[in-house]
């Protein structure tokens, strides 16, 4: 597996004994964080395990990767000047073009002088008589911090198949989540790839271009709109820089962090011509939250869903020319209840002559051998294998360190039975531990970046709520743990969420509890839910001196 870091000259290693916060991740998350406690004059060390800034944009360099956000709403809000200056080339932005970002960002407000990179938290322990954490790192570091924050991310855990004889293959293998950093090229290779979630989508198309032969093995096909991406022109760009204020507020608003029209129809009430064509203007658009929120049911109402399901696999058909493998790309759960894709002629690349598609729910994956994969019907034979196999998702960067709170109680041990939250924010038995996007919060149903300004800004507050009123330490109460637990799951079960066999729920991680973890309840109304606790002097924690 290629795993190269290799990016910068070596770093010096200014690790802090002692600081305010510790923050675990340089992504978009520990960026803002760190800028935003540096305002409020406190110390903080940013801990990231990859040699530069980006987090998930960092690692995620396979062919084709990309946002599917628009860059102008894929953007951080807190500085005026950074909206009106940074200059955006792409509707839908390239890994190259949102890692550039990070960096100009990093650079601009002087953050890299606190951020520790090529180095990986291993534990943490929570300290009840000093009131502080013990950070400790794989070198052996042992910094001692009054606030720890996990900006780690919710898609930062890779997982490979659980399919034996990965090791033994004789040929080249990558993964997408970890991709090497210099170019690649696939020409006159054949090639297999494993996985057709966003970023097998993604990625497909790009490598059918150079390799002679793609053979794509497939579990679970994808609900994918066609991106429609461009470049921006000068008139929208400015546009969007005149109104920023505005649209920022609409976006915070918005049930999904990206202002749309709000239905007022379900999608039952209106003929099929009018459904039809609100489903073709949504698939026109490129646009995945215009196709999620065409009518009022979708997320909610099965035969409403059934609409929108049997339109796309009209679609597909009529993309798809060999019908067998035009059916085989036919999803059948729920349309959204797994993340959907925005893709550049996915569909259009298995008209290829030179793609195949292996349908694993009809011929299961057995091993991989030193020559390539080995089904239940055969052996196929590659120069390079591409794992597109996803993410122990929301919980396994968090879990995979080992944090241990009051009591010296695990975090691990303590969710075992799925991740427990008060907001996805904090978690009950460990005091100043601060979540960015975890768990119980809107999160992955969300554009992240609007999602990530609020929790840091909630943080931030709650950070000087302690120092102005004396107090050392905030957790959850177990009574609002519960609670919100409750709530977050009593959500899902009104909606088709928990139809699907998704990373939502866990269900990719072989004995993973299956539960929905993001928080199904919109941007806008967990903002005042958020907003409203810290008015009432932060209910539901435990507040202390």
């Amino acid at each position: 597996m290629s795993h190269s870091v290799q990016e910068t000259a070596e770093d010096p290693r200014n690790v802090p004994p002692s600081v305010d916060a510790v923050i675990v991740g340089a992504g978009f998350s520990g960026l803002y964080l760190l800028h935003k406690l540096r305002q409020q004059g406190r110390t903080a060390v940013v801990f990231e395990a990859g040699a530069g800034v980006g987090g998930t944009w960092y690692w995620n360099r396979y062919p084709g990767a990309r946002v599917d956000v628009e860059s102008l709403a894929y953007s951080y809000s807190f500085s005026e000047d950074l909206e009106q200056e940074y200059p955006w080339q792409e509707r839908y932005p390239t890994q190259p073009e949102i890692l550039k970002y990070a960096n100009h960002v990093a650079d601009r407000f002087d953050l890299r002088k606190d951020i520790v990179f090529r180095t990986r938290v291993t534990g943490a322990t929570w300290d009840d008589d000093q009131k502080v954490w013990l950070v400790r790192t794989e070198h052996e570091d042992a910094v001692t911090a009054r606030f720890l924050v996990m900006a780690t991310g919710c898609l930062s855990s890779p997982k490979l198949p659980e399919i034996p004889g990965i090791e033994t293959f004789k040929g080249t293998s990558y993964q997408t989540s970890r991709w090497p950093h210099e170019q690649i090229t696939f020409t006159g290779q054949r090639v297999g790839i494993i996985g057709t979630g966003s970023s097998g989508v993604q990625s497909i198309p790009v490598i059918a271009e150079t390799a002679a032969d793609l053979t794509v093995f497939q579990r679970t096909p994808s609900y994918s709109l066609p991106a429609r991406n461009r470049r921006l022109r000068d008139d929208e760009i400015a546009e969007m820089r005149a109104n920023y204020r505005a649209y920022r507020k609409a976006q915070r608003e918005s049930g999904a962090g990206v202002p749309v029209v709000v239905p007022t129809k379900s999608a039952l009430e209106v003929t099929a011509e009018e459904r039809n064509a609100a489903f073709e203007q949504a698939w026109e658009s490129g646009s995945l939250v215009n196709l999620l929120s065409t009518f009022t049911d979708f997320a909610t109402n099965q035969d409403a869903n059934d609409t929108a399901k049997a339109w796309i696999h009209d679609k597909i058909r009529a993309i798809v020319q060999d019908p067998q493998v035009a059916e085989d790309l036919c999803p059948d759960y729920p349309v959204g209840t797994k993340r959907p894709c925005l893709d550049t002629d996915y569909f259009e690349t298995f008209n290829r002559p030179n793609v195949h598609l292996v349908n694993l729910r009809r011929t299961p994956l057995v091993e991989v051998t030193e020559k390539g994969i080995r089904t239940s019907e055969r052996e196929y034979e590659f120069d390079v294998i591409v794992y597109a196999t996803g993410f122990d998702a929301m919980t396994g960067a968090l879990t995979n360190v080992d944090i241990r709170g009051r009591d010296g109680i695990s975090l691990k041990e303590t969710w075992s039975a799925g991740p427990r939250t008060y907001l996805g924010i904090g978690s009950a038995g460990f005091p100043n531990l601060f979540m960015i996007t975890g768990p119980g919060s809107p999160s992955v149903l969300s554009n992240m970046l609007v999602s990530i300004e609020q929790h840091v800004d909630w943080v931030a507050d709650a950070v000087e709520h302690l120092s102005r009123e004396g107090l050392r330490t905030i957790e959850p109460t177990p009574d609002a743990q519960d609670a919100w637990v409750d709530h977050v799951n009593e959500l899902a079960s009104y909606t088709l969420y928990p139809r699907a066999d998704s990373w939502y729920m866990g269900a990719n991680v072989p004995g993973k509890t299956r539960v929905f973890m993001p928080y199904c309840g919109g941007v806008g109304e967990y903002r005042k839910k958020c907003d409203d606790v810290a008015a009432q002097g932060y209910e539901g924690f435990s507040l202390a001196a």
